[in-house]
């Protein structure tokens, strides 16, 4: 499977001088956009690097979907400077779609076409010629586990083959930013895991991918760096690894012995939580610190079984912003 990816420059300008810069596939600076009362964004910034996977990641009514679709070139910014693969979607849209790939939460299909049909009616939109037509449909169908169906009309597929179906419909002029707008929802889990390895991929081709998803444990899998939207506005960017040192989470411990790790918690001054099939809950600490009761355990020769956080540094990162609105 070939995946050939063409990285092109973002040019902000302000304040009379010019910033040109090949490492983000889209830069978005104080970008406002409001639906008659309702400010949906609020001064909004964000970058989304070039061979990295971004998660967009915030509660209903942030305003991620409303930036995705200024993104990919359906709504106008009220105020801002957007640059998606080095251009403005405002001004120039047609040259915004000849290299973003697009695939939204909500999204027709063709149900009277077959799925070759379908997908060759996209790449005639993208103006793919016949040979690159052809080679292009068969990567999309072999990269979504979609070939067996080629031939067969895409009203029979199902809610997860569709959604995979709009994935390599997105794919086919081989884009070099990918915005994607829950693309695991309906997904079964076997999907889910060849999605994941689908983006890691495109993203090591150097693609800029930008995920807007809920499922977060699944996210930390895929994603390099996440953005924490709220209210309209950035609230944060971290590197996914930063996370983990950042916040303090849960963690769960099982071990051979529940009665031998239960007196070695208490000798270490460990306040043990419920215990359950899954293991014993352990007071919230950062990475460091579980690590370092980790080998403790061990050297006092508790046979440690299980040793992890519950759920995942992202949720945990996710709920302590939210946590105002409990």
């Amino acid at each position: 499977m070939r995946i050939a990816v063409r990285r092109y420059a973002v040019s902000i300008v302000r304040g009379g001088w010019a910033v040109t810069d090949t490492e983000y596939g889209v830069v978005a600076r104080g970008v406002t956009r409001g639906f008659g009362p309702v400010q949906a964004l609020r001064g909004l910034d964000l970058t989304v690097p070039y061979g990295q996977v971004t998660a967009l990641v915030g509660p209903n009514g942030a305003g991620k979907t409303t930036l995705l679709l200024i993104l990919a070139t359906l709504l106008r910014p009220d105020f801002g400077e957007v640059r998606v693969a080095g251009l403005d979607p405002v001004h120039d849209p047609s040259g915004v779609r000849s290299r973003m790939g697009w695939m939204p939460d909500v999204f027709g299909v063709y149900e009277q076409l077959t799925v070759r049909e379908y997908l060759a009616f996209f790449a005639a939109a993208y103006r793919l010629d016949g040979a690159v037509s052809n080679q292009r449909i068969s990567d999309a169908l072999l990269r979504t586990h979609l070939f067996e169906y080629a031939n067969r009309p895409v009203h029979i597929l199902s809610r997860g083959q569709k959604q995979r179906l709009a994935l390599g419909r997105a794919m086919l002029h081989e884009p070099a930013v990918l915005l994607l707008d829950e693309p695991a929802s309906g997904l079964d889990p076997r999907s889910r895991v060849e999605l994941r390895d689908l983006l890691r991929a495109l993203a090591a081709a150097g693609v800029a991918v930008l995920v807007s998803s809920h499922i977060l444990s699944e996210l930390e899998e895929i994603a390099d760096r996440v953005v924490f939207v709220n209210e309209g506005r950035t609230v944060d960017e971290q590197d996914i690894h930063q996370l983990a040192a950042n916040h303090m989470s849960q963690w769960r411990v099982r071990a051979a012995d529940p009665d031998a790790l239960r007196a070695a918690l208490e000798q270490r001054g460990v306040t043990a939580g419920a215990s359950s099939g899954a293991g014993t809950e352990l007071p919230a600490m950062a990475e460091d610190a579980a690590a370092e009761l980790l080998a403790g355990l061990v050297a006092d020769g508790v046979r440690v079984v299980a040793f992890g956080p519950v759920g995942s540094h992202l949720e945990t990162a996710y709920l302590a912003m939210t946590q105002e609105r409990r």
